[in-house]
């Protein structure tokens, strides 16, 4: 294997990139998580996300039944990487 072809990982293993550092995959690309997650992920409560998502300063839901909603895990990952990034800590 040459430096610049990577290894093959499986269910989002990272690899080492050609400058040493991980390479993150995600283990499955659209998955849904559900308000609990959200919460721990953001460290917000329910009536703080559900106000962001009314003034669209957090992602919209996604509704899966009359009533049940999830997020997408890849909005709520970026809106968390937004606000790092906003406040200089990335």
């Amino acid at each position: 294997m040459s430096l610049n072809e990577r290894p093959e990982t499986a269910h989002g293993a990272a690899a080492q990139g050609n400058d040493g550092q991980p390479t993150v995959t995600p283990a499955r690309p659209g998955k849904l998580i559900r308000l609990p997650l959200v919460e721990d992920r953001t460290g917000l409560g329910k009536s703080s996300i559900y106000a962001g998502v009314k003034n669209r300063t957090f992602p919209a839901p996604v509704r899966l039944s009359a009533r049940a909603v999830a997020w997408k895990e890849q909005d709520v990952d970026e809106w968390i990487a937004s606000r790092t990034t906003a406040r200089g800590h990335e």
